[in-house]
């Protein structure tokens, strides 16, 4: 009896011998480059994916690695060169025996790595990953693609619900149905409080329905229009036109020595466009009862761009109300500059939309409408031959 439980003890023991064996197994491969000619000293990194547990090595001259000892399981095995991952396999099982080979080509694997991550992205993009990519991929890789996928499907939905909201409060601008447009707007916002454009529309929303309306209901549309303009502004503080716009709301809000500092950064900003915005800002002062303050904007209008010619009618029109009457003849004496004025946008623009009303004023100021205007549809002169 003792012999037989010997004999089963010895039996016990061969098999936790044999079993203890079996755990033990090899990985071994080579890594050729892009150019096709062995990699030394790269990093060889094997992860096991079953259970916790990561293993190093490097290659030789020859490009070869090998690793004894590995426990049995489910490994990912990555190549580092310069301290950067240049390939990769996953699911790599060992077994007993003789040593498991894993090879690395990198101009080989460029070509099949590139597909995959197309496929991965289609798969992304689908929102499905196919079986085949299920298989190939380690339970923390695919954990990391699903979420990838339902990331990219959120943004999908905040992409649409933002184009669809944007795009309706375009509409509904133009349409002159300014609620709607604001409505809109707002939910654009909300979908993606980013985009610079958004604020800039919401802000034109607000300044057009204010149009019309008066006492609290006008002040809360001004109000919000020129908060949307300012954060249009925090978001891209560099837009001249944002600047512009927002000038524009400070304006119908009576803040001038604001808004004259917002045309001046919208000036700077965009020089060229320069006259512009100080002919913006002089229209601004005329609609306000500011009439001198407007003339020294359409003068600056007109230094900036001296070609601007509805800046010089604006600057005569503002300089006529300085000039002086004689109560006694009743003889209109204009301040200089004026006459001067009316002529030079009778010069720019013969045919202009105050054309007619800059002659009444040459008329009746006293001043010459005869000009010597050129006409640019006239053939040119042909020059003698000396």
């Amino acid at each position: 009896m003792k012999f037989r439980n010997l004999g089963v003890a010895a039996a016990g023991m061969a098999f936790l011998a044999v079993s203890a064996f079996a755990q033990i197994t090899t990985i071994e491969g080579v890594v050729k480059g892009q150019d096709g000619k062995p990699v030394d000293k790269a990093e060889i990194l094997i992860t096991r994916t079953d259970i916790k547990g990561t293993y190093k090595t490097k290659t030789d001259k020859k490009g070869h690695y090998l690793y004894m000892g590995l426990p049995m399981g489910k490994y990912t095995i990555d190549v580092m060169v310069d301290g950067k991952k240049v390939d990769s396999l996953n699911n790599v099982s060992t077994r007993p025996g003789d040593p498991i080979p894993v090879n690395f080509d990198l101009k080989a694997n460029q070509a099949e790595m590139a597909a995959k991550q197309a496929e991965m992205a289609k798969a992304v993009e689908s929102g499905q990953l196919t079986k085949e990519q299920e298989r190939s991929l380690t339970p923390e890789q695919k954990a990391a693609m699903e979420k990838q996928i339902n990331d990219q499907s959120e943004r999908m939905k905040k992409n649409k619900e933002l184009n669809d909201a944007f795009y309706a409060g375009m509409e509904a601008l133009t349409a002159k149905k300014y609620d709607d447009a604001i409505a809109s707007f707002e939910k654009a916002a909300v979908a993606d409080p980013t985009q610079q454009a958004i604020f800039a529309n919401l802000g034109e929303a607000h300044l057009k329905a204010a149009e019309g309306k008066t006492g609290a209901e006008y002040d809360t549309h001004i109000a919000k229009a020129m908060e949307a303009y300012n954060k249009s502004i925090e978001l891209k503080p560099d837009d001249a036109g944002a600047h512009n716009n927002y000038a524009l709301a400070l304006a119908k809000a009576k803040k001038f020595p604001e808004m004259q500092v917002e045309l001046k950064k919208a000036a700077d900003l965009d020089p060229q466009n320069a006259g512009k915005y100080y002919y913006n800002l002089g229209a601004i002062l005329v609609n306000s009862g500011q009439p001198e303050p407007a003339g020294q904007a359409f003068k600056k209008a007109i230094e900036l761009t001296p070609t601007y010619a509805d800046a010089y009618y604006q600057y005569g029109v503002t300089l006529v109300g300085q000039a002086k009457i004689d109560s006694a003849t009743g003889k209109v004496t204009p301040v200089p500059g004026t006459i001067e004025a009316f002529q030079k946008y009778l010069e720019l623009q013969p045919n202009g939309q105050w054309a007619q009303a800059s002659k009444e004023m040459l008329t009746s100021l006293g001043g010459s409408v005869e000009m010597k205007f050129t006409d640019p549809n006239a053939p040119a002169k042909k020059t003698k031959k000396k």
